[in-house]
């Protein structure tokens, strides 16, 4: 087969379109420090990174979802923490209450105390957080709580959405009583709130079914009463009653406190699992700058030399004698 000119220059002009184009690619690779800048570049590699990209995505959302269910949490241990402090001092007025030498004047007055820490304690169950009742379960932007005056008493109520007390079984009350959960890795949830009603009603150490509503309403008929048997009450089933929700709410911090510890673990475990993800995308994504600077020295290398070898292979032509 004869070579012509034509054929040598055809030959020459597609290794050196081709010599270019690798060129280009190391270029952009080394200007753009990824291995790929285009599905065409390879398809699996491409569908790969993005899956790793996504997942890290969605990793950084369950940490976003762990920071706040943390920061609930600590809102909560607080608030749960001060109707431990309301309950104490109830305790203490209880047991000075008691006291024989006490009339009623003095009941009356420990009375108006009892009173003032009823309404404490409601404030205590409507604490609010980022515009969220934090006891009020699936119904959080309402009051889960509200006090009535019935005559100089102050009543525990559960408050519905405009204001009305609402009953045990009521759709406003299941939704109060409802958990809250989140999603802290793929498919892991977890129930992290405490409802209003787990604190009013709650069964003590003998099983029996207890009602923070019903034993404040009796504390404060009681020391209405100048019945000798009602006082003795002061002292005996409602003290236990106030001791009986200081262990309830002790239990229930006690939980706030465990789902603390394990939200601080499930966030430990995502930052190290976007760390590696992270670094696995880099392996698969990131160009190795000296491995590049390396074939880019060689491409530059193969080009000069494919323009010498051309020059010296292809022969002259008619206008080269011309000149």
């Amino acid at each position: 087969m004869r070579v012509t000119n034509k054929m040598l220059s055809h030959n020459f002009l597609s290794d050196m379109r081709n010599n270019l184009n690798n060129m280009k690619r190391i270029q952009e690779q080394g200007t753009s420090g990824k291995q790929v800048r285009r599905p065409s570049d390879n398809p699996f590699k491409v569908s790969r990174i993005m899956q790793i990209n996504s997942d890290i995505v969605a990793n950084k959302q369950y940490n976003e979802n762990i920071k706040d269910t943390i920061n609930w949490l600590d809102s909560a241990d607080t608030a749960l923490g001060q109707s431990g402090e309301v309950f104490k001092r109830v305790r203490d007025l209880l047991v000075s209450a008691g006291n024989a030498a006490y009339g009623s004047s003095e009941r009356k007055a420990i009375k108006d105390e009892v009173n003032e820490k009823i309404e404490e304690f409601s404030q205590i169950l409507n604490t609010n957080f980022d515009g969220k009742y934090i006891f009020g379960g699936r119904r959080g932007t309402s009051k889960p709580m509200d006090i009535v005056k019935t005559g100089e008493n102050s009543k525990l109520i559960y408050r519905g959405r405009e204001g009305q007390e609402i009953d045990i079984g009521n759709d406003e009350y299941n939704m109060i009583n409802s958990k809250l959960s989140v999603e802290v890795s793929q498919g892991v949830y977890i129930e992290y709130n405490v409802t209003a009603t787990e604190i009013t009603k709650f069964q003590n150490s003998k099983k029996e079914d207890l009602d923070i509503r019903k034993i404040l309403s009796n504390i404060t008929d009681h020391l209405d009463s100048d019945k000798p048997e009602d006082r003795d009450k002061l002292i005996g089933e409602d003290l236990q009653g106030v001791s009986d929700i200081l262990d309830n709410i002790l239990k229930l911090r006690s939980g706030v406190g465990a789902k603390q510890n394990r939200m601080e673990s499930a966030k430990e475990r995502n930052i190290e699992e976007n760390f590696n993800m992270t670094e696995i995308l880099s392996e698969v994504e990131d160009i190795d700058f000296t491995e590049n600077s390396m074939e880019s020295y060689v491409m530059q290398t193969v080009y000069m030399a494919s323009l010498q070898a051309s020059a010296r292979i292809i022969q002259p032509t008619l206008m080269d004698y011309i000149r």
